[in-house]
């Protein structure tokens, strides 16, 4: 099944022949009149098991009605609620609050779904083991919607969350058990990046969460670029999904035509990207993988922010590849994940 969308570019000849300029993976190929062709079957990532038991139950919910946008709201189901008590409130018949992850999905900014089965397992696991109110995100992708479409469509999540805590949490499952106090941005890859400049926004007082409060931010081996290669960029590890080709088509598709990888959107340090240095960031917690071509320059991006004396844990996960969470929420290395993640949320829960 295949779908096709996007008017075709400006100044575009019907007399002149069609051809593909882009080809990713079968999955999206973009054409010379600026058609985009969408394969609506496939999202590029092996589907994920479920475990028999499932630790958290969700429903999906429109933030964007002018781009038909949903998110879906994760809570502990009843099996896993007790484990919320880890810091208890002191009345036993009441259900203790939890902290609010916001999720972004990753995917070069060009395929995935907030509901496609990888994502939606990691965010079971993140809601039912942390526990957390997870909130995962869907936005725009590109080329039809090339950035900063995504970042756009992240504002707006913010202002529906903004909004959801102004108003005591109209949604009832935010209102019973979400804690407005402890709210963190968190993303993978591409849902990394977009994570960094919400964090950056509110840092800067260019967006608002008030009355929430945002405790910190994390990023999930999270895609930035440049046009100076990193030494692992440059040694390009091989792995099973992110190669240097593919990493470098989707700074072509997701950017705006004619940018380089030095774009403000794909590099936070960039010559034309907003200085960080007295940007009130929140703390954050960088994760990377061992055998990731990305790893250098994300390392490299809580290099800087501890440089600059920002609060910033980096986590390096051996013998990993770009992904691994999506790729197997229920490995050995996602059940080491969830424990640095819960240990990076409560232990500024418990400092706030």
């Amino acid at each position: 099944m295949s779908s096709a969308s996007a008017a075709p570019a400006a100044g575009a000849s019907s007399d002149a022949p069609v051809r593909v300029l882009e080809d990713f993976a079968g999955l999206i190929q973009l054409l010379s009149d600026g058609t985009v062709i969408r394969r609506s079957d496939a999202n590029g990532l092996p589907v994920s098991s479920s475990p028999p038991t499932l630790s958290a139950e969700w429903k999906d919910v429109v933030y964007s009605p002018n781009h038909v946008l949903k998110l879906r709201i994760y809570r502990p189901a009843a099996a896993s609620s007790a484990a919320a008590n880890v810091e208890g409130d002191g009345d036993d018949d009441a259900p203790a609050k939890l902290p609010v992850l916001v999720y972004f999905h990753g995917g070069g900014f060009c395929v995935g779904s907030f509901d496609h089965p990888n994502f939606h397992a990691c965010c079971l696991r993140l809601a039912g083991e942390l526990p957390a109110l997870v909130v995962s995100a869907g936005y725009r992708l590109a080329p039809e919607n090339r950035l900063p479409a995504a970042h756009d469509d992240a504002r707006t999540l913010v202002s529906w969350l903004r909004a959801q805590a102004a108003a005591g949490a109209p949604d009832p499952w935010l209102a019973e058990r979400a804690d407005f106090g402890r709210v963190f941005f968190a993303g993978d890859s591409a849902g990394g990046n977009i994570a960094h400049h919400i964090a950056v926004a509110l840092g800067s007082g260019l967006l608002g969460v008030t009355p929430a409060r945002v405790a910190g931010y994390v990023l999930l081996w999270p895609f930035f670029a440049g046009v100076e290669r990193t030494r692992s960029e440059a040694e390009s590890p091989p792995g099973p999904f992110v190669t240097l080709p593919v990493y470098d088509q989707f700074c072509r598709l997701s950017l705006p035509a004619g940018a380089t990888r030095d774009h403000p959107a794909l590099n936070p340090f960039g010559p034309d990207s907003p200085a960080l240095d007295a940007v009130a960031l929140p703390p954050a917690l960088v994760v990377v993988a061992e055998h990731d071509l990305l790893r250098d320059r994300a390392a490299g991006y809580a290099a800087r922010l501890e440089a600059m004396g920002k609060p910033v844990e980096l986590v390096e996960f051996q013998g990993q590849h770009h992904g691994f969470f999506p790729v197997d929420p229920w490995g050995d290395a996602g059940d080491e994940l969830i424990r640095v993640v819960r240990r990076f949320v409560y232990g500024r829960a418990s400092h706030n």
